[in-house]
């Protein structure tokens, strides 16, 4: 019997490579074939409209994850069975095919099916499911005078055997057919990824300040942990607020009716000639200056709002009016409103924000960006940026206004900032994310809300989960965190082995440097990993916060070798968007356990090369033990909640026939294997001078693996020595 194993949708039915994907597919949903194993879904129907909302067929009996807006903010993940399953505001849908008996061997491995909602035209694509288990594709403009009777490529499908070479390989065909955006490693890197910095939000809210920053520095450096990238936080500019008079009580997201009155710092940071005695500096460009020149920081960003500040510019002020500012009242898509509300958002709906005219963005971004230049600024923190979905009525809709002001805001940058020095937050929508261009690095998640004991496991959970599909557009920001907490040690370790930028919001002198110095080496460089931290291949379609069984497993790689971290985030919290009422009760404390193995660090090869034993030598941070196994072996690990630990993984490999070792980093760092920059092996034929070269970085002791057969005997080590920096072995 032939089986097509090109994408196929024929009686009512898509397949992909041969497997079933959807059933019960109606008559106006349309397949365009791309390549052997992907292909764009559309639809059409008898009516032009802004908003459209088509059946796309029956998803039942598959394991799934769905990457889905809980808030206009943010993602987070949901897994399931069925197409009910499937929340609203879905931007990445996630298959494990079911086995068929003429395509698979019982024990094959499963292979997978993606399916990316796109922006089409002046239209963007979310999916969701209904209580008949279909998937439906809601297509929408954003402004009820753009309209379609039709959208061809509305919905990327893919097949794969490898879940990440998946998304890795539709991510690259999007980036090449759609033209708008690019992939994360075809990007230039800032350098603040490779230091440890601080941001002063959590450390001071709104009431940063210049001595405060002093002090949070100082007390940073003096542990033995500097800083070498600062952001300044929302505090610093010249705002006012019509909504939060001085003298009178606040009131609860007030905050968000605030609008900018200059592209200038506020008179924290600047002295004025009525207050010349007081304590603030002449102006910024003098305490940036005294900051990098005290405190040996490499880097300064500060914060501002994609439209300045949160209530957007004032209108008709001095220094905004040449922009042209607009007061308009942002109204959210009913796919937001059935989700999660949140208060900036409804602030914003109340009160308003001061839009700037599209005509003029350009000359806003460059006025406020060559400002903070001459203030000796080094890049900029972009909050707030799926704003303008809200705002984009009038204006040719929300993908068309997206895209303007993404071009925007990233010429701007590029023009007047080096090393691409731009974190963008708040914009984890298919809107932004399609757009960029140039930006490398994007918050990832939910704010890191250190009063809040139910959302440590989940914003883990949630970063990890998000970047299968936002790390091949971007390096994923996991946030700050407060190294002295008592979830401090399970962010660290998580941000040791998610590949991520590494910062806390640490209040000044109070701070665990013993965890810090886990991460942060005394010159204030950091041990990242290589690539976005992301879930291991059998932790896909479980849930590690609220099924009572499963651990959350996260690999990554180092230049020479593999590191998994992992952590209990059962029993803390619940995901918001769900009844929980049929869910497992989980009782807090109780220890889960489950299997670990080399074989979870994917593209082991990278590191593994031609003189692998096929062996690994495992070592766990938190037990300290060291061990030996096959990489295909597994080994077990209990863990209560908001435990964890970090295994660095080390191919061992025979050198000169006779000699097995492996090395494995700097075993006080959470990421050992981190430290490790290069492994040769040299000497002659004659078998003299051998020996197996080590170049790392850091101080600490290193620790490695090695057994020597001699005389048919097998001599086995296990050993340390204290390393200095960049030295040799």
């Amino acid at each position: 019997m032939f089986i097509s194993t090109k994408p196929l949708l024929k009686n009512g039915t898509l397949t992909l490579n041969g497997h079933e994907a959807i059933t019960g597919v109606p008559d106006n949903v349309f397949l365009t074939p791309l390549t052997d194993s992907s292909a764009f879904l559309g639809a059409t129907s008898s009516q032009s409209s802004s908003r459209h909302v088509f059946k796309l067929g029956v998803i039942q009996d598959v394991r799934l994850l769905s990457l889905f807006r809980f808030k206009v903010w943010w993602m987070i993940p949901r897994v399931g069975n069925s197409g009910s399953d499937i929340p609203i505001e879905t931007q990445m849908l996630l298959l494990e095919a079911r086995k068929g008996p003429d395509l698979d061997k019982p024990n094959d491995p499963p292979s997978y099916m993606v399916f990316l909602p796109l922006l089409d035209g002046e239209f963007r694509g979310s999916l969701q499911g209904n209580s008949s288990n279909e998937l439906e594709l809601c297509l929408e403009s954003g402004d009820p005078a753009v309209v379609t009777s039709e959208s061809i490529r509305a919905v990327f499908v893919n097949y794969g055997k490898h879940p990440f070479d998946l998304m890795k390989e539709s991510m690259k065909i999007l980036e090449e057919q759609t033209g708008t955006f690019s992939v994360r490693e075809t990007k230039q890197m800032p350098g603040l990824l490779d230091v440890f910095g601080w941001c002063t939000w959590d450390a001071f809210y709104h009431e940063v300040n210049p001595q405060g920053i002093k002090d949070g520095l100082r007390s940073l450096s003096e542990g033995g942990t500097p800083a070498k990238f600062l952001i300044i936080d929302d505090g610093w500019q010249d705002t006012t607020n019509e909504f939060q008079k001085e003298g009178e009580p606040f009131i609860d997201g007030s905050q968000f009716g605030g609008r900018l009155v200059s592209v200038e710092e506020n008179n924290k940071f600047r002295r004025t000639s009525k207050e010349s005695q007081d304590d603030a500096p002449n102006d910024l460009k003098h305490f940036v200056a005294d900051i990098k020149r005290n405190f040996g920081l490499k880097y300064v960003y500060v914060w501002h709002a994609l439209l300045g500040y949160w209530g957007g510019l004032v209108p008709n002020a001095r220094d905004t009016k040449k922009y042209n500012p607009k007061l308009t009242y942002p109204q959210q898509s009913p796919g937001n409103l059935a989700n999660m509300r949140d208060l900036a958002m409804d602030c914003m709906e109340k009160y308003g924000v001061g839009a700037i005219d599209p005509d003029r963005i350009s000359q806003f971004y460059d006025d406020l960006h060559s400002y903070l230049v001459s203030q000796d600024v080094d890049g900029v923190k972009v909050d707030v940026q799926n704003i303008l979905e809200t705002i984009a009525t009038d204006l040719g809709g929300r993908v068309s206004l997206t895209r303007h002001f993404q071009e925007a805001l990233e010429k701007s940058i590029a023009s007047n900032f080096q090393e691409n020095s731009i974190i963008c937050c708040m914009g984890l929508s298919t809107d932004s994310i399609y757009h960029s261009k140039r930006s490398a690095i994007t918050r990832a998640s939910d704010d890191y809300y250190p009063q809040n004991p139910a959302t440590q496991t989940l914003h883990i959970a949630a970063v990890a989960f998000n970047s299968i599909y936002l790390g091949e557009v971007v390096v994923p920001d996991w946030d700050m965190f407060y190294s002295l907490h008592d979830a401090a040690e399970f962010h660290a370790i998580a941000r040791a082995v998610g590949g991520c930028p590494v910062y806390v919001s640490d209040k000044p002198g109070h701070h665990d440097h013993k965890i810090l110095k886990r991460l942060v080496l005394p010159d204030g460089s950091v041990l990242r990993a290589k690539y976005p931290g992301r879930p291991s291949r059998d932790c896909l379609f479980t849930d590690p916060v609220m099924d009572g069984k499963s651990l959350l497993k996260i690999w990554n790689l180092n230049k020479c070798t593999g590191v998994i971290g992992v952590f209990n985030c059962q029993g803390k919290g619940s995901w918001p968007c769900l009844d929980n009422t049929n869910q497992n009760h989980f009782s807090n404390g109780a220890e889960v356990s489950g299997q670990v193995s080399p074989a979870d660090v994917e593209y082991f090869e990278e590191v593994s090369g031609k003189l692998w034993t096929g062996d690994c030598a495992i070592y766990s941070f938190n037990k300290g033990s060291l061990s030996r196994i096959p990489k295909g072996e597994q080994f077990g690990v209990g863990l209560k909640t908001l435990e964890c630990d970090v295994f660095t993984v080390s191919p061992i490999k025979a050198y000169y026939q006779k000699i097995e070792f492996a090395p494995i980093g700097l075993m006080n760092m959470y990421n050992s294997g981190g430290a490790i920059e290069s492994v040769q092996q040299s000497g002659d034929s004659t078998g003299y001078n051998r020996r197996i070269l080590i170049k790392g970085r850091g101080a600490g002791s290193f620790g490695w693996i090695l057994e020597r057969e001699a005389e048919g005997l097998l001599h086995k080590w296990k050993g340390r020595r204290r390393s200095e920096v960049q030295r040799r072995r």
